[in-house]
C-alpha cells in the first residue's frame, strides 16, 4: 500500500513539474491552474490504473496449478465509475496441485482454496466437496479423509452445480 501511495505522490509531483516547465516555456501563456490540475488528474490517473489492475496483477502472478475460480467484480456508491466498470476487489483460487480425492468413495474431494482481497494477506482453507451430492463442506487447514472414507467432522452445505467450486471440479473435471 505505501508503494502505491509513493506512486501517486510521484506521478503527482513529475506531472505538475512538466507543466510548469511547459507554463514557464511557453512564457506565461498557459494558466496557472494547469499546474496543480494536471498534478490532481495524473493522481487520480495512476490511483484509478492501480485499483483496476489489481486483480490481473494478482490472477497472472499465481504459480502453476492454482486457478481462479471465482472473483467478485463490485459497485460502491463512493465510486461511481464502479457503476460504469465494477472493480475486482475479491478473488477466489483453486490450488489443483493440493486436490485429493477419495479412492473409495468416487466424486469426493478435498480441494485447498486461497482467498484473495484488496489490501489483505491472502487466506487459505480447505474444502470438501461432494460431487453427487452437490455439497461442500469448509473444514480445519489439516482436515483428512477418515478410514471408512468420509471426513469427521464435516458440516455440509447443499450449494449445487452453480457453485464456482463444484463447476470447476464437477462438471469441469478434476
Amino acid at each position: 500500500m505505501i508503494l502505491e501511495l509513493i506512486a501517486v505522490i510521484v506521478a503527482g509531483i513529475a506531472t505538475g513539474g512538466v507543466m510548469l516547465l511547459l507554463r514557464r516555456l511557453s512564457r506565461g501563456r498557459l494558466p496557472g491552474w494547469l499546474v496543480p490540475a494536471a498534478a490532481g488528474i495524473a493522481m487520480i490517473t495512476v490511483t484509478l490504473t492501480s485499483e483496476y489492475s489489481w486483480y490481473g496483477r494478482s490472477a497472472a502472478a499465481l504459480p502453476e496449478g492454482v486457478e481462479v475460480i471465482e472473483q467478485v467484480r463490485q459497485r460502491q456508491g463512493w465510486r461511481p465509475w464502479t457503476y460504469v466498470v465494477p472493480i475486482t476487489e475479491r478473488f477466489i483460487a483453486l490450488d489443483r496441485g493440493t486436490l485429493r480425492q477419495n479412492p473409495s468413495r468416487p466424486g469426493l474431494y478435498l480441494a485447498d482454496l486461497y482467498l484473495f482481497a484488496r489490501w489483505t494477506a491472502p487466506k487459505w482453507i480447505t474444502v470438501a466437496v461432494d460431487c453427487p451430492g452437490e455439497r461442500q463442506a469448509l473444514l480445519g487447514n489439516e482436515a483428512d479423509f477418515g478410514p471408512d472414507g468420509e471426513i469427521s467432522g464435516a458440516v455440509w452445505q447443499v450449494t449445487g452445480m452453480d457453485d464456482p467450486l463444484m463447476a470447476a471440479l464437477c462438471t469441469g473435471g478434476a
